[in-house]
C-alpha cells in the first residue's frame, strides 16, 4: 500500500479530468473543479494529466505515506506539515515512508489538489477515476475518503524513479522530506488571490435581458451563497430580469455556464452539472478563469467582466502552451538531476 487515511478532512475525493463521451446518457463530465491546479500538481511530479489526483476541500484529511512518495501540492493553501515543518505549495517534494502529512488552518483558496508520482490507482469508470459523490460511482468506492482507507499508486516512469532515487539520497537520517529550490511562480498561476474578478463570453439569450440588468450583471459584485457546491455557484445580488418571459425547451450546458432562474439570481455551473438545463443563459465563463472560481469560497464577493469569444480562445491557447512549457522545463529539470536543497 502507498498511503493511509488517518483522517479524512471536510471533503477529501478521487478526481481526474473526468468522463468525456457520455453526456448524451446524462452522466455529467465531473473531475477536478480547478483543472489548472490539478494538472499542474500532475506534471510537477512527471504524471500524465490524465493521472488522478486527491482534491482536498477547506478541511484537508491527515494521512501516512507507507512508502518514499514523491508528491506536490497545488491551489489553496491549507497549511500542509510533516512533522511540523511547512509542505511548500506548487513544487514536487519527497516524503519519507512512514511520513504523516496534516493539514491546519485554510489560509487562502478553497481546493488543494495532492498528486502522488504515478497516480491514484483506482478503478475506472466510465474512462475516469474521478468520484461522483452525488450517484455514487468512480473514484474510492464512490465516495468522499474516510479514515483507515487505503490508497495505492499506479506505475511510475523511469525518469521520475531516477530522479526519486537522487532525492532520496538528499533525505539522510534525519530529514521526513525534501524539495527543489525552485517552484512554479505566481505569476504562472491564476490570479487567485483578492476579489475574484471572472470574464465571461455573452450568452445565447443576454439580448432576453433588460439593460439594466445587463449593467448590474457587469458592474455590481455577486457574493458566493453557502448553498454552493461542486455542481453550482449560486449567486447573491440585484435581480435580473428578463425583457418578457422566455420559454424553451432545455439545452445543453457546460461548466462554466451562468443560468438565470426565475428568482433572478445567477447560478455558475460547475463541474458537476446537469447535462441539460432549460433557465435563460446570460453568460459563459471563460475556461481560463474558471479555477478562480473553483478557489472562491461561500461568503466572497466576485465580479464578471466582458470578453470577446476570441480573446477567450487566445487566453486558452496561452494557458496551455505555458502548462506544455511547464512539462518540458519540469522533464528537463529532472534529467539534470538539481540540487536539492
Amino acid at each position: 500500500m502507498s498511503m493511509q487515511i488517518i483522517r479524512p478532512g471536510l471533503l477529501t475525493t478521487v478526481q481526474d479530468e473526468g468522463r468525456i463521451g457520455y453526456r448524451r446518457y446524462g452522466v455529467p463530465v465531473g473531475g477536478s473543479m480547478d483543472m489548472f491546479a490539478a494538472r499542474a500538481a500532475n506534471i510537477l511530479v512527471g504524471n500524465s494529466r490524465h493521472d488522478a489526483v486527491l482534491e482536498i476541500t477547506m478541511s484537508g484529511p491527515e494521512l501516512q505515506v507507507q512508502t518514499n512518495q514523491l508528491i506536490s501540492l497545488c491551489g489553496a493553501d491549507l497549511s500542509a506539515t510533516v512533522d511540523r515543518q511547512p509542505v511548500p505549495l506548487w513544487r514536487p517534494v519527497l516524503l519519507r515512508a512512514g511520513s504523516v502529512l496534516k493539514f491546519g488552518a485554510c489560509r487562502h483558496g478553497l481546493r488543494a489538489y495532492l498528486a502522488f508520482a504515478g497516480g491514484i490507482d483506482v478503478p475506472e469508470v466510465m474512462g475516469s477515476r474521478s468520484t461522483d459523490v452525488k450517484t455514487g460511482f468512480g473514484g474510492f468506492h464512490g465516495r468522499a475518503l474516510g479514515a483507515a482507507d487505503v490508497l495505492d499508486t499506479g506505475s511510475i516512469q523511469e525518469q521520475v524513479r531516477q530522479w526519486m532515487r537522487f532525492m532520496e539520497e538528499q533525505l539522510g537520517d534525519n530529514k521526513s522530506m525534501v524539495a527543489p529550490a525552485w517552484l512554479l511562480s505566481e505569476r504562472e498561476r491564476p490570479n487567485y488571490y483578492g476579489k475574484a474578478v471572472v470574464r465571461v463570453m455573452q450568452g445565447q439569450d443576454c439580448a432576453e435581458f433588460s439593460a439594466e440588468s445587463l449593467d448590474r450583471f457587469y458592474t455590481e459584485d455577486y457574493l458566493i451563497s453557502p448553498q454552493s457546491d461542486r455542481m453550482g455557484y449560486r449567486m447573491q445580488g440585484l435581480r435580473l430580469e428578463l425583457d418578457r418571459p422566455l420559454h424553451r425547451l432545455s439545452e445543453a450546458v457546460t461548466f462554466g455556464t451562468v443560468q438565470v432562474p426565475a428568482d433572478g439570481q445567477p447560478i455558475v455551473l460547475m463541474a458537476d452539472h446537469q447535462t441539460i438545463g432549460g433557465y435563460p443563459v446570460i453568460a459563459q465563463v471563460a475556461a481560463v478563469d474558471l479555477p478562480i472560481l473553483a478557489q472562491a469560497r461561500p461568503g466572497s464577493r466576485v465580479s464578471f467582466a466582458e470578453i470577446t469569444h476570441e480573446e477567450a480562445r487566445d487566453l486558452y491557447i496561452e494557458r496551455e502552451r505555458n502548462l506544455r512549457l511547464l512539462n518540458q522545463l519540469i522533464r528537463r529539470k529532472m534529467a539534470e538531476m538539481e540540487v536539492i536543497s
